[in-house]
């Protein structure tokens, strides 16, 4: 059996001895950056007014009804954003939805995002597994 790399035999990782392995994580959209934050709040690792200057509109009330339930609270698993996926129905305007997954439990989570004249963006609405939240 002929191998091309360097390293022992049976290794999977192709780092070079006494390199740290360590790389510069990928640059975040800002969709896939909103979907950690929400999962955040709504899984009552952060507080919800950390996102206060981050929203716009009703989003920081959907944000105040939701999080008191922390929908995406588990035991024992942390839940992670398996995927994010983004649309934009108009310049300025994200429309994304999120897969949230703690173990075997898998959810949904979309949400609009709009840039200001700033150029930020922020949170204009968020909805869970195709409920709406109550205004």
């Amino acid at each position: 059996m002929s191998r091309t790399t360097t390293g022992p035999a049976g290794r999977g990782d192709q780092r070079r001895p006494g390199s740290t392995g360590t790389r510069r994580p990928a640059r975040l959209t800002p969709h896939e950056l909103f979907a950690q934050k929400l999962l955040a709040v709504l899984s009552g690792e952060r507080p919800v007014h950390w996102m206060l200057g981050l929203t716009v509109g009703d989003a920081y009330e959907q944000l105040v009804r939701l999080a008191p339930r922390t929908p995406f609270r588990t035991r024992g698993t942390r839940p992670v954003v398996r995927s994010c996926r983004a649309a934009p129905p108009a310049r300025g305007i994200v429309e994304a939805a999120a897969c949230i997954a703690a173990g075997e439990q898998v959810r949904a989570m979309a949400f609009r995002l709009e840039q200001g004249a700033d150029l930020r963006w922020r949170c204009a609405a968020v909805e869970l597994g195709g409920e709406r939240v109550p205004a």
